[in-house]
């Protein structure tokens, strides 16, 4: 059975940091590329970072360029996203998503499967 499991969203403030992590099960990790996505309250969800399957590639959404990094272990069957200098618009949630071969970029009809989600909340 296939899971991705998000962790480690909370509060944090402006100019703050935090690292998501995702834990998968049910299938071979490093076939695959994964990404991360967030939806904001009233907002679309939206494509933030993604990388290729064994990392060779990666892309990022322009408002988090410089500032968030997607990275993965294949051996731990986890993928990461260390988000730096956070600002309030940077507040979601974030779900780890798997596309459906080893890479897609951020077009989301790429991706099939979803995690439940991790909250993020920038704020002073």
């Amino acid at each position: 059975q296939l899971q991705l499991v998000e962790s480690g969203g909370g509060l944090v403030q402006p100019g703050g940091s935090l690292r998501l992590s995702c834990a998968t099960s049910g299938f071979t990790l490093d076939s695959y590329g994964m990404s991360w996505f967030r939806q904001a309250p009233g907002k679309e969800r939206e494509a933030v970072a993604c990388i290729s399957n064994r990392a060779e590639r990666t892309d990022y959404t322009d408002a988090v360029k410089g500032r968030f990094t997607i990275s993965r272990d294949n051996a731990k069957n986890m993928v990461y996203l260390q988000m730096d200098n956070l600002k309030p618009e940077d507040t979601a949630v974030y779900y780890c998503a798997k596309g459906v071969r080893t890479w897609g970029g951020l077009q989301e009809s790429w991706y099939t499967h979803w995690g439940q989600g991790t909250q993020v909340t920038v704020s002073s």
